[in-house]
């Protein structure tokens, strides 16, 4: 467990809303952001008033929120109803949903329908691709229809199968050299930004000079222009191992598992509700 951390200063949030461009801006001015993933209502309350400046609806909720071992099986119906609620939870932030596996598979029309629903009925400013390849082509599509595109390389979820499980990416100079002409191709169809993960720090690092996106990483190393993790792994509340890359900022998980065991011992106890919890 990481050692306890001392109360942080208060937040200095940007004093309008966050914006695409803004990113490009920090990177160009050399300031670091945050990104944390929200699934529901409070938490995006929550994050926003912290300051968070931009907030991920990430498929990882068929994970971390489901239940399920990976993402595939996350719908575009699912991704509307947690990015509508997070929406109505959120002022400033910029929201970003993942657009999923299957509609991103879909061809470029149906694949622009649903990427249209996660902006106008699930109240994103921009959503999310995986990989490069096909998903270049897609990228430019979106753009050009007015649908801002946050990129992702090195190990991209959706394709776990194909990538042989939660491997690494960018090891060896091959595979560092189809990531660089992947960010390229992506960089130059005009996505705003790019999720690294899941690659070494210096691999990261080298990705990050080479091009004028904002890099947000998250397990690349700290050479990237912002940092992303998961809402469950920030807090604590994941049950079971998190990975290398995940810290632990709080333990709500722990403070969960008290509160509920507490109030079990006070109702056998008769200690609850008493006359304070109790109407007149």
């Amino acid at each position: 467990m990481s050692p306890p951390l001392a109360p942080p200063a208060a937040p200095s949030p940007t004093p309008r809303a966050v914006h695409p461009a803004d990113l490009a801006a920090w990177k160009r001015a050399g300031r670091r952001f945050t990104m944390v993933t929200a699934y529901d209502h409070p938490t995006a309350q929550l994050l926003d008033r912290a300051g968070v400046p931009v907030l991920l609806v990430g498929d990882s909720l068929g994970m971390v929120v489901l239940g399920h071992d990976t993402t595939l099986p996350v719908t575009l119906r699912a991704m509307l109803h947690h990015a509508a609620a997070v929406a109505r939870g959120a002022s400033r932030a910029l929201l970003v949903g993942d657009l999923p596996f299957l509609p991103a598979r879909a061809g470029l029309e149906r694949a622009a329908r649903a990427a249209g629903r996660l902006l106008s009925q699930g109240g994103m400013h921009a959503v999310k691709l995986e990989g490069g390849g096909p998903t270049v082509a897609l990228t430019a599509h979106l753009v050009a229809r007015g649908i801002p595109v946050m990129a992702h390389l090195g190990l991209t979820p959706q394709s776990v199968h194909g990538l042989g499980g939660w491997r690494v990416q960018g090891r060896g100079p091959a595979a560092r050299a189809a990531l660089g002409s992947a960010l390229r191709e992506l960089e130059d169809a005009g996505a705003f930004a790019v999720v690294l993960e899941g690659m070494p720090a210096e691999v990261g690092a080298d990705l990050t000079r080479a091009t004028g996106l904002p890099t947000i990483g998250i397990g690349a190393g700290p050479g990237c222009d912002g940092q992303v993790l998961v809402l469950h792994d920030l807090i604590g509340l994941t049950v079971g191992p998190t990975p290398r890359f995940a810290r632990a900022y709080a333990e709500v998980g722990a403070a969960i598992t008290r509160a509920a065991l507490t109030f079990q011992e006070d109702v056998a106890a008769g200690r609850f509700p008493d006359a304070e919890h109790s109407y007149p």
